[in-house]
């Protein structure tokens, strides 16, 4: 029988043409699919699944986040290590629109522009971190400093104690 092939998202071509080793994950996408429910289908621990958030500080200022699934966003930390005085969530509805994602499979790579991107500090100490792969029901795991440089991210504290 075949292996099922896996569609090629913005973010895996990015990965191939940039020659980053990566690996892909599928799951069951019926039932929940926040973060902790994704780290327990796929069978990783939940400290190393991350999600992608992405915030506005105005008009066409974006910033993107990269931490823990169980791990909740610092807003006055993010708009510190950002430059700003203060970041908020991006509306849901404009999600598509700026980075080309969905809710659920957004990636932080291979969104429609580079944003600015910060990874929660403690991913440095991880040998590898998993990702949105660009769709629901695809991650991408890979060592925290090839996503780094990939996205050009930099690693901060942003989450809250």
């Amino acid at each position: 029988m075949a292996k099922k092939k896996i569609a090629k998202t913005n973010a895996i071509r990015l990965l191939d043409l940039q020659k980053v080793p990566y690996q892909t994950i599928t799951y069951e996408t019926a039932g929940a699919i926040d973060g902790v429910s994704v780290a327990q289908k796929i069978g990783h621990p939940a400290n190393h699944v991350y999600k992608t958030l992405v915030t506005t500080a105005g008009t066409q200022k974006f910033y993107v986040f990269v931490i823990p699934v169980e791990a909740e966003l610092d807003l006055k930390a993010a708009a510190r290590v950002a430059g700003e005085k203060k970041v908020e969530m991006l509306p849901l509805k404009d999600l598509l629109a700026t980075t080309g994602y969905i809710r659920g499979g957004c990636s932080p790579i291979g969104m429609k522009k580079l944003f600015p991107t910060f990874i929660e500090h403690s991913a440095k100490e991880l040998d590898y971190i998993i990702v949105s792969g660009g769709k629901i029901g695809l991650q991408i795991q890979l060592a925290p400093n090839d996503l780094a440089n990939v996205v050009n991210a930099t690693f901060v504290p942003v989450t809250k104690p």
